[in-house]
């Protein structure tokens, strides 16, 4: 939601309706078939859900868009005018938060449909009219078990004081992350969770603990407001959406110091990294006091990326963990954060884990690609060397191309396969496959074979 009107002494003035509700309930509209450019919002959200999408996006001139396994993918073949998608839009669009983006050109604010959930709906004007970006908000929050996040991650919740970071690129799921961490809080211990969250996304219901959720522009005026406001509430636990700025860094790391547990999120792409911005948010000035406060609170850092899965079903996360010991503690008091990584390396007995660690363990559990490992590692060659590709079996092979034993012999003379027998293709270890010369072998079964190569 966003901030549209100021009161009678000239200050920004907070919305009247400031109430929410879940999304949750017996569902007041039936799912349709199937949508075009003439289908309600409503029912282009609801169709999304029952498909699995990720995402919606809706654009003038362009047709109805779903994220779905990560990539995009065209629902409709027609197109929706810049009249379409703006009557679209302002159906359900909340009068002050249309006022807001008329005036500034971009709002962002959270949809709800009875017995469909929440929709994060992130709307621009752009050349030909307006665009909408929906993110299909969970209607659940998944289970620990199910993540396949280290049991690390989970015993960084045991603290009763500190803070812990989820980092990654946009997109990569750690709203979700968050929100596993604190429903895990919420189900084994008695404390007063107090979120501030820029918009509210997954909506808690409160197990063992006392839950106060409070959205930017909605319930408070900005983060730091918001941050102060909670220290007198009484608070055990602090979850902030995301920290972006000095001031809300300077407040998480003070209200680490103090007593409560503090989870955030921020967008940086590894454990290091993300030390390092949060010590150079601050004046260089202040950096040495900043290093001794980061060191003795910080917890832990959980970096993740969503990666496709080899069989094309979805997307799997691969994390990075850092878990504070001592000697890291010690490496981030001596402004040594270049050597952290080593000290991850050292440090599996204690959870610890690169993200190449858990791109190589990924690979050779046959859940994603080999290049889709080597693509994302920090060291390429390294990984490609520890990655063990396993003997494929002919007959599947043959199964997927149209003339596969040409085929064969062809990607053997190439140098792609090393051999291959009555019963199993081997590819040549240690290699990186060149795609095109796969596209030129195998023509109308690339996709196909490429997938079981890699």
């Amino acid at each position: 939601m966003s901030i549209n009107a100021t009161n009678d002494k000239g200050y920004a003035a907070l919305p009247e309706n400031f109430t929410g509700v879940t999304g949750r309930g017996k569902p007041d509209l039936a799912i349709p078939s199937q949508v075009n450019a003439s289908s309600s919002l409503n029912e282009i959200l609801i169709f999304a859900r029952q498909e699995n999408a990720s995402d919606v996006h809706l654009g003038a001139l362009k047709p109805i868009v779903f994220r779905k396994l990560g990539s995009l993918k065209s629902i409709t073949t027609e197109t929706l005018s810049a009249d379409q998608i703006s009557r679209l839009i302002n159906a359900v669009l909340p009068k002050d938060v249309h006022d807001s983006f008329e005036q500034t050109g971009d709002t962002e604010y959270v949809y709800t449909i009875n017995g469909f959930g929440r929709f994060r709906m992130a709307i621009i004007k752009q050349r030909n009219g307006w665009d909408l970006t929906a993110r299909l908000i969970p209607m659940e929050i998944p289970k620990f078990e199910n993540t396949g996040m280290p049991n690390s991650c989970a015993n960084l919740t045991k603290w009763s004081q500190g803070m812990i970071l989820i980092s990654g690129p946009a997109g990569c799921g750690k709203t979700t992350t968050l929100a596993v961490l604190v429903e895990m809080i919420n189900q084994n211990r008695h404390d007063h969770i107090v979120t501030i969250e820029e918009p509210i996304e997954i909506v808690y219901e409160p197990k063992l603990c006392q839950i106060t959720q409070r959205e930017i522009n909605t319930h408070t005026l900005n983060q730091g407001n918001a941050l102060r406001a909670a220290l007198r509430e009484d608070p055990d636990i602090l979850v902030v959406s995301e920290l972006r700025d000095l001031s809300s860094i300077q407040l998480a790391v003070t209200a680490a110091e103090t007593g409560h547990l503090v989870l955030g999120t921020m967008n940086t792409v590894d454990a290091a990294q993300t030390i390092s911005r949060v010590i150079d948010s601050f004046p260089a000035e202040e950096q040495s006091i900043v290093r001794n406060m980061i060191s003795e609170s910080l917890r832990g850092v959980i970096c993740q990326q969503l990666v496709p899965k080899k069989d094309g079903s979805g997307v799997i996360a691969a994390y990075e963990v850092l878990v504070v010991t001592s000697s890291v503690a010690n490496l981030i008091r001596s402004n040594k954060i270049a050597q952290i990584n080593n000290a991850m390396v050292t440090g599996k007995s204690y959870g610890m884990a690169l993200m190449d660690n858990s791109l190589e363990n990924l690979a050779n559990k046959q859940i994603i690609s080999k290049k889709e490992a080597c693509d994302r590692a920090s060291n390429p060659a390294a990984m490609a060397q520890l990655i063990v590709q396993p003997p494929i079996s002919k007959s599947k092979f043959l199964e997927l191309s149209t003339n596969g034993e040409t085929i064969l012999s062809d990607l053997l003379q190439s140098g792609v396969l090393e051999e291959f027998s009555v019963t199993q293709v081997i590819v040549k270890p240690n290699t990186t496959l060149d795609e095109g010369i796969v596209k030129k072998i195998a023509k109308n079964d690339f996709e196909k074979i490429l997938n079981i190569l890699q």
